[in-house]
This record gives structure tokens, sequence and C-alpha cells, in this order.
């Protein structure tokens, strides 16, 4: 008995010292990401200048900025941009028009008009994560439909990702519901980064994919987003290069793994 009661003692300390651990790292990595958003958007910007013979440009939130990721050349945007360079042989423009913390209302309000100077030849629009906090389902569709009518109908858009847990992620379920079923009224086709980085799993994503404030993922999180967008990428370029660009021998677009090196330039 009094052995049962000591494990059950130490176990609960235990439990106690490792949930203590998690909300300090929590915490502190939530106000480190914080006070560097600038100098994401700041690297975006000044390589948003550069010339290209192909324009990519992004749509999203602080995913899309690379937040989570070790630089932001490491982002999924990041990567999407230099798997680009690396599949077509061209060099590449990428204007990274993401806001951290945007909603579908802010990418309306401050993004798409940006997008009005601008002829991308690969696009992608992934916004939404943010209006899951106060999730409201006609506003979601009727601003979503506005973002759609608003990109080239070649954008791929990307899926609300999965949180999980609780009402965020019944949300997030129901969001991209309605993802899908504009895309297919207006012929988009969605990236499914729902799906990509629910399999993953909780303990995976907690110990592996996520960065220290344990909300954005971290280079390997970003990594899972990336691959959920490269095929529709690829067949994007086949229409624009034809089918030919360089592939993997399968045919579909190479896992971005350990791609993006430490020169980041896209």
């Amino acid at each position: 008995m009094k052995r049962a009661l000591v494990a059950i003692i130490f176990a609960v300390a235990l439990f106690g010292g490792w949930w203590a651990y998690i909300r300090f790292r929590k915490s502190t990595g939530a106000h480190r990401i914080a006070t560097t958003l600038h100098l994401n958007a700041k690297w975006w910007r000044e390589h948003g200048k550069q010339e290209g013979d192909l324009l990519y440009v992004a749509i999203g939130d602080s995913a899309a900025q690379g937040v989570g990721a070790s630089k932001p050349h490491r982002g999924y945007v990041g990567a999407i941009a230099k798997h680009i360079r690396n599949e077509s042989g061209k060099s590449v423009r990428a204007v990274n028009l993401s806001v951290s913390g945007a909603r579908l209302r802010e990418a309306l309000a401050v993004q798409l008009p940006q997008i009005v100077k601008l002829t991308p030849d690969i696009m992608t629009v992934a916004v939404g994560a943010n209006d899951m906090a106060d999730f409201d389902p006609k506003r979601f569709e009727r601003e979503l439909r506005t973002v759609l009518d608003s990109v080239p109908k070649h954008a791929i858009i990307g899926e609300v990702p999965c949180f999980f847990f609780g009402q965020p992620n019944k949300n997030a379920r129901m969001a991209n519901d309605i993802v899908h079923e504009l895309a297919d009224e207006l012929g988009f086709r969605v990236a499914p980064v729902y799906e990509s980085t629910r399999r993953q799993g909780v303990a995976r994503t907690a110990f592996y994919h996520a960065s220290p404030d344990y909300f954005h993922p971290n280079d390997r999180g970003h990594r899972v987003w990336a691959d959920a967008f490269l095929p529709l990428v690829d067949k994007r370029l086949s229409s624009l290069l034809g089918p030919k660009h360089r592939q993997s021998t399968t045919g579909e677009a190479t896992p971005v793994a350990e791609a993006v090196s430490d020169g980041g330039t896209a």
C-alpha cells in the first residue's frame, strides 16, 4: 500500500513538474517570438524587392511570415519559394504580403489591395487560423468568398491547420468545409494543411514540430505545411513551363525535408 502511494505521489509530482516546465517554456517562448515578429516582416519586405523570372506571392498570417522557424526563409513560404526555384531552374521573386495575426478581414483590408499591381505566376493563400477563436461561419464564408474573388484562379488555397482539441479544432473542421465548398464552386485547388498537420499527432507535434510557444510550427512543422502545398505548386509549374520541369521520379513534388539551407535567398 505504501509503495503504491509513493508511486502515485511520484507520478503526480513528475507530471506537475513537467506541466510547470511546459507552461514556463510556452510563456517565455511566446514572449521571445513576439519580440521578433518585426524582424520577419522586415526580412520579407527586403527580399520582396529582388527581381526574378517567376513571381510568387503569398497571402497569410504569422505562419506565412515564418514565425516559429529559426529563420524567416525556413518558414513554409520560404520553402515553397526555394522549391519553385529548384524545380523550374529559374530565379524567383517572393513577395510575402502576409501579416502576423491577420484574420480574413485583415487580409482583405491590408494584403489583397497590394496584389493589384502584381501579376503572380504562383500564389498561395493560407489565412483563417486566427478566425477560429471567435469563429462565425457566416462571416467566415462571406469574407473568404471575397478573398477568393480577389485572387487569380490559379491561386492555391490552404486549409486551416489542425488544433487537435476543443472548440478551435471543431471550428477548424467547419471552416475547412467552407473552404472546400467555395473552392469547388469557384474553381480553386486546396492544399490539405489540416490533414497534413493532423497526421503528425499531438505528441509528435508538441515535441518535434512546435516552436517554443507551442502554437507556431518550428522548422520541421513548417516543412509539413510546405509539403501540403508542393504537389499543387508542381501542377502550377507544369501549366506554366510544361510537364518537363524538373520533378521527382514519381512525378510528385519532392518533400522539402532539409532542402531549405542557411543561405535563405528565395
